[in-house]
């Protein structure tokens, strides 16, 4: 696999799109291991028409699932699903929002495999802008074949 993915690499293993593909590029790959993601934060993005019109903030929901395909990469990388099989989440442990993110932010996502059985994978993972956390979480993800 290559170490740096952009976004037509993201977009064959990712069953997401717009409105909804949250990450921009793979800038660094260690397979069975960790990865690091980033997302430009623009004031284009859909959400902000109603979070908020006047103090426009990236729900913590969405950094979280931004995180969550930054981690289905890197279960994809690394052997641990087929590009058929989907990915569902199945817990979130330790989730901490410490800093709101804004139009012009980018964020980093650094995640790192904890564990991994047959069919499921549990990761840590952060987000960062400008070097300061502004999330975390330990997620847990299933895997199943799509139809």
């Amino acid at each position: 696999m290559n170490e740096n993915w952009d976004i037509n690499m993201i977009m064959e293993v990712l069953p997401h799109r717009y409105p909804f593909l949250l990450i921009d590029r793979i800038i660094d790959l260690k397979k069975s291991e960790s990865l690091t993601a980033l997302k430009n934060v623009t004031v284009n993005e859909p959400f902000f028409q109603g979070h908020f019109p006047s103090f426009p903030v990236m729900p913590g929901v969405l950094i979280i699932e931004a995180m969550a395909q930054a981690g289905g990469i890197l279960s994809y990388a690394s052997g641990f699903q087929k590009k058929k099989d989907l990915i569902f989440f199945s817990a979130m442990d330790k989730v901490k929002f410490r800093k709101p993110v804004v139009p012009g932010d980018q964020i980093i996502f650094k995640l790192n495999i904890l564990k991994m059985r047959k069919k499921v994978i549990k990761m840590e993972g952060y987000a960062k802008v400008d070097e300061n956390v502004v999330a975390e979480a330990e997620l847990m993800a299933s895997f199943g074949e799509s139809k």
